[in-house]
């Protein structure tokens, strides 16, 4: 699979989103149980339309893109907001990125690094990302071989891996999180998102209360043709008109509601077929 990966990541972007959209409507075909997450899903959020549609080609090249984002050549990104994180490493703030489960959400920490933590201009400020490791141990070896790059770092989502993202805030580094993840049962208290109760966690909301630290909502949009990506970046006082409480099931509960402003956005690049409804497993 890794030779797969390697061989893929030479191809050009626009092909490599061509054969994904053709993917991501062969599983929405072929798996009743992803598509009626999928119609559940859009229906409760409220997508209708064109963008509903596309949201089934778009998950599939948010896969197919994976190989040439980690093995191959640079792919072109844009910023939009990449000032709000020059202001932070400016006042030596730490960041804690939140991205949802939109776009390209790889795309989010490899830029911050290449632009923001390898140059001296900026203060080589790494970003640290919290993961959970695949179960087959080829998916993980590839995974790990992949995200070694200057300027990001990995966390897995175990105690050390918490202790190694508040220590990263304290230090005025960057911390990347998907707060609309599923965490494991007792991280997490019900919130709504979309209007329906999922399991949120309470991660982020206990990371934002780190001394210092900027709140940045972040996420990579997938242009059209392989044309690249463009991260879009903001404060959380831009999208959001009131801080962050001090109550973790009410914090919870405003981060899925940011976390809805980034996905109207452009709800055809969320990945709805995401079980994010689903019951917490057992164990961190």
């Amino acid at each position: 699979m890794a030779v797969l990966f390697k061989l893929l990541a030479h191809w050009p972007l626009w092909l490599l989103h061509l054969l994904g959209a053709a993917g991501g409507w062969l599983a929405w075909a072929l798996s009743p149980g992803y598509r009626q997450r999928w119609w559940a899903n859009t229906a409760r959020a409220g997508v209708r339309g064109w963008a509903r549609w596309a949201s089934v080609a778009e998950a599939g090249k948010q896969v197919a893109e994976l190989p040439r984002l980690w093995f191959g050549p640079p792919v072109r990104v844009g910023w939009e907001g990449g000032a709000h994180i020059e202001a932070a490493l400016r006042h030596g703030q730490g960041m804690l990125f939140l991205t949802p489960h939109l776009g390209c959400f790889e795309i989010t920490a490899q830029a911050y690094a290449e632009r923001f933590a390898t140059t001296q201009e900026h203060g080589r400020k790494p970003m640290t990302v919290l993961f959970r490791p695949p179960r087959k141990a080829w998916a993980a070896q590839v995974l790990e071989r992949a995200r070694e790059r200057p300027g990001l770092a990995t966390a897995p989502a175990t105690l050390a891996g918490v202790r190694q993202l508040v220590q990263a805030l304290r230090h005025g580094e960057a911390v990347g999180l998907l707060p609309d993840q599923v965490p494991p049962e007792g991280l997490g208290v019900w919130a709504p998102f979309f209007g329906e109760p999922a399991y949120t966690m309470t991660l982020a909301a206990r990371f934002a209360r780190t001394a210092h630290t900027q709140v940045l909502l972040a996420w990579g949009e997938r242009l059209r043709w392989g044309r690249g990506f463009v991260v879009h970046v903001h404060p959380w006082s831009e999208v959001m008109n009131e801080p962050l409480a001090t109550d973790t099931a009410e914090a919870a509960a405003q981060i899925n509601r940011a976390m809805e402003h980034l996905v109207q956005q452009k709800p055809a690049q969320y990945l709805w077929g995401y079980a994010r409804y689903k019951a917490p497993r057992q164990g961190f």
